[in-house]
């Protein structure tokens, strides 16, 4: 199998994107939904690592899509970067959804170690040897390259809930341990929408005809597919919580302290912040109690690696990748304030809240004006990404 590869530093991102600009517009929108396989993919960008690492930014994107094509030409591009701002603010006002499925996990796990049945069934999932060929070879790419095309994700997860009849919190987990670019609320909540416990009632199906279509003849699972399935019982999610305020960049000299959820400081700080001691952290292990893939943990850390050496040279100070258990002392003897991007809920987050250390954290613009929106469901947060162009006025990446 061609095994696609992804950029994990800042300029093999840029490089990646300034190569996929001229197919924002109708090209994307055309082929997005279409997967000719690994190596052949042309219409879709494939800077979701990239992005959800923040080496490059939503910003970035959308005033790429804006500069290149226009706000209508680009808008299924536009509205897809949107999409990951919006499951970001969508958990983000309601964390009890990301410590349930946590729960749920658990449980789930549990009740795996008790049935050798449904832990064979489990095994030959993820090894990708249930017989069904394209959910097959969807799993060996996954486990192999750590990406899915979007529509492939979908497919992957509708068939492991309604055909293989297989725990969805088992499948999220799959996801988060294998995914270059997993991260809490977009997976949690893809899984629960396909699964129709995010939107009640409506549910994700994978067709046989529909995968034949857009996999242009490669796989035709028919008669192999549970094509009648309903959607599975869940309570209404809850209402959203206040957004917690982001802290303010003191004035004085501060150390600024990185973590994998955003790696380009230099377009979060002011011009000119006294950064005087830089650090990093990263904990992808902790996306799963089973930890992650060991592709996924180098491409966190090299990515992070990566912040770091751009920070430093950026800011003028140096710059050390720590373990969570020595941020503490790093803090103690420079002994000033300390920054950090804001981390959205997940692993990240529950890191940097046991290090023992206060912390002052940052919010982006983008963020600040995009989450407060995520309320309802998506199609009434599209509604405001005009406003919220004409707001933030983003542009492409700076030479």
């Amino acid at each position: 199998m061609t095994t696609e590869t992804f950029p994990a530093d800042r300029a093999g991102a840029l490089a990646r994107l300034a190569d996929f600009a001229p197919r924002m517009g109708g090209h994307y929108a055309a082929g997005r939904n279409t997967d000719p396989g690994p190596g052949t993919r042309r219409d879709v960008s494939r800077l979701s690592p990239a992005v959800r690492h923040r080496l490059v930014t939503e910003a970035e994107l959308v005033g790429t899509a804006l500069a290149e094509h226009g706000a209508a030409a680009s808008e299924k591009f536009i509205q897809e970067v949107f999409w990951r701002s919006y499951w970001k603010g969508w958990l983000e006002q309601r964390p009890g959804i990301w410590h349930d499925y946590r729960r749920d996990l658990e449980q789930d796990s549990a009740t795996v170690a008790r049935s050798s049945a449904l832990r064979d069934a489990l095994e030959r999932a993820e090894a990708g040897g249930t017989g069904i060929a394209c959910f097959d070879a969807w799993a060996e790419e996954l486990r192999e390259s750590g990406w899915l095309h979007n529509h492939v994700r979908m497919w992957f997860a509708s068939i492991w809930i309604f055909t293989l009849d297989l725990p969805w919190t088992l499948g999220a987990d799959f996801f988060l341990r294998h995914l270059l670019d997993g991260d809490a609320a977009s997976n949690t909540l893809s899984w629960r929408w396909v699964a129709g416990m995010q939107t009640r009632g409506k549910h994700y199906v994978a067709r046989a005809e529909n995968i034949r279509k857009h996999t242009l003849g490669r796989f035709d699972p028919a008669g192999a597919l549970n094509e009648n399935a309903l959607p599975l019982a869940a309570p209404s999610p809850p209402a959203p919580r206040p957004l917690p305020r982001a802290d303010a960049l003191p004035s004085g000299p501060v150390a600024l302290l990185l973590h994998e959820d955003d790696l380009h400081p230099d377009s979060l700080l002011r011009p000119g912040a006294p950064i005087a001691a830089i650090a990093g952290i990263a904990v992808p292990e902790a996306r799963s109690p089973r930890g992650c893939a060991p592709l996924v943990a180098d491409y966190a850390r090299a990515a992070l690696r990566d912040g770091l050496d751009r920070a430093s040279r950026h800011f003028g100070a140096p710059a050390v990748m720590l373990e969570p258990a020595d941020v503490a002392g790093w803090a103690r003897g420079h002994g000033l304030p300390v920054v950090t991007p804001w981390a959205p809920f997940g692993w990240t987050a529950t890191a940097l809240e046991g290090l023992g250390v206060k912390l002052l954290r940052l919010r982006r613009d983008w963020d600040e004006a995009c989450w407060p929106l995520a309320t309802k469901g998506f199609f009434p947060f599209r509604e405001n990404i005009p406003a919220l162009i004409e707001r933030l006025r983003p542009q492409p990446p700076m030479a």
